[in-house]
């Protein structure tokens, strides 16, 4: 569960929308969070300090451009999980 501060962190993030979207020059399109699988091993769920803000199309499973589906949005572009953390970060300070 979620701390008051994680929360407050994570409804900060949402509120950026999506990083891929804002990437392709889309504006910033409502996003869900998707928690970072780098370093993580299996079965083991990332901190919710380390979210970046994805729509559903890049984010799912079903479409071709989702990170958890074919990555091809994210291949097309070069980009990585650690790319969408650092442009998080950055406009989280911003």
């Amino acid at each position: 569960m979620p701390t008051q501060d994680e929360k407050r962190h994570m409804d900060r993030v949402a509120g950026l929308g999506c990083y891929m979207c804002q990437r392709l020059g889309h504006g910033p399109t409502p996003a869900q969070l998707h928690h970072l699988r780098e370093g993580q091993g299996m079965g083991q769920r990332a901190s919710n300090w380390l979210v970046v803000p994805l729509c559903e199309a890049h984010h799912a499973n079903y479409s071709k451009d989702g990170w958890h589906g074919g990555r091809k949005a994210w291949k097309r572009e070069q980009v990585t999980e650690m790319d969408a953390l650092e442009w998080t970060i950055e406009r989280l300070l911003a």
